[in-house]
């Protein structure tokens, strides 16, 4: 077969906002662990600008494919 299974839109607009629902709980974590630190590491804040990035990507992603955050 070379067309193989085929997925549907609503499972992946579904897969979408389960990763924005997760991504944003990590960026918020990690933000609330950047802003308690005394001193921050180098490290601590390359994975919270990698947390936003990935966030706003998925949202953006999610605006494009008008899907709707309502559950």
């Amino acid at each position: 077969m070379i067309g193989g299974k085929k997925i549907k839109k609503s499972q992946v607009d579904e897969q979408l906002l389960d990763d924005i629902f997760k991504s944003k709980e990590e960026w918020k974590s990690i933000k609330s662990i950047i802003e308690r630190s005394v001193e921050p590491s180098e490290h601590g804040v390359y994975e919270l600008m990698v947390a936003e990035a990935k966030y706003f990507y998925l949202l953006r992603e999610a605006r494009i494919r008008k899907v709707s955050a309502m559950r």
